[in-house]
């Protein structure tokens, strides 16, 4: 329990929280540190800190960013959307909508299609396959960023209790706009530069998702997600390997997760939740996966993913 207490100021659910909130500072530390320094780095070093960007943005969307989501980290509304801008800042896209959505993903939980042809959830695995089969990891992984429209996404709020946020989401929208269109005007060679890795890293987001879905099952609540307890992967992704566990009980704290999965380990086992021994973004080397790569044509149907 005291690894969760609630600490006398400022954090809302526990002071290990503190260890996200300085690691989404270092994460735009690290983004404005790379902009300073473009113009004094050879390609090579360029070339390996826009890998580490691209990874940094999957790491802060599934670890960071999503507890967030769960259990804001602040006491106060506006330290939690001052928190939301600064992640809006350095991943380029707006937190709000990203909450909606996720909510969504929540809802669903990566269903199959209805009578009416999509999926609950818009990040579904399962939305633009065919079949009741999940869409090729590939195509998932590389198309998905394209699907999503935060303006539709937030629009959607215009008319429910939510408006509120629906401003808040446009906000950050004009901010992060506004805010790389000042770096490219400083210097456009670097935002053109880390275009690709920006693409990239969304793009390992999706990848990490898929494997936090392929091989669950969408009608048991306690299957819905797919884990991991490989300990680095946990320890650094803020223990976003615990994603059936997660799916099961949304709320549970972060630092909690460990002890969930102790409670409910052989309801899992007899329930067959899926593990996987690799980390969620390389489950496609997990040695127990079943065939599922090479089949780009998967997963061409007429229902469009929404995020």
């Amino acid at each position: 329990m005291s690894a969760i207490a609630r600490p006398p100021i400022l954090l809302a659910q526990s002071r290990w929280d503190l260890v996200p909130i300085l690691a989404a500072l270092a994460h735009f530390a690290f983004v404005i540190g790379l902009f300073l320094a473009f113009n004094h780095l050879p390609w090579w070093a360029l070339l390996a800190l826009g890998l580490v960007y691209a990874v940094s943005i999957s790491w802060n969307i599934n670890g960071i960013a999503h507890n967030h989501i769960h259990n804001a980290y602040f006491v106060s509304p506006a330290l939690n959307r001052g928190f939301n801008m600064l992640l809006s800042l350095t991943m380029g896209f707006t937190q709000t909508d990203y909450h909606h959505v996720h909510l969504r993903h929540h809802a669903g939980n990566s269903d199959r299609p209805g009578a009416d042809g999509t999926t609950i959830d818009p990040l579904s695995i399962y939305r633009c396959g065919h079949d009741g089969q999940p869409e090729n990891v590939w195509r998932y992984t590389f198309f998905s960023y394209f699907r999503d429209d935060p303006r539709a996404s937030l629009a959607q709020l215009s008319n429910t209790k939510r408006r509120t946020d629906m401003r808040w989401g446009q906000a950050e929208m004009a901010v992060v706009v506004v805010f790389y269109a000042i770096l490219a005007y400083v210097n456009w060679r670097f935002v053109l530069y880390m275009v690709p890795f920006y693409y990239l890293g969304h793009s390992l987001s999706s990848l990490n998702g898929f494997y936090e879905h392929f091989g669950g099952d969408p009608d048991k609540p306690i299957a819905w997600g797919v884990s991991t307890y490989n300990r680095f992967y946990n320890w650094l992704w803020f223990n976003n390997g615990y994603h059936a566990e997660h799916h099961y009980r949304p709320k549970q704290h972060w630092m909690a997760m460990k002890q969930l999965h102790c409670e409910i380990a052989e309801q899992q086992k007899r329930e067959g939740v899926r593990v996987i021994k690799t980390c969620h973004a390389l489950g496609f080397l997990d040695p127990d996966q079943p065939p599922h790569l090479w089949n780009f044509n998967s997963g061409r149907s007429g229902n469009r993913a929404a995020g």
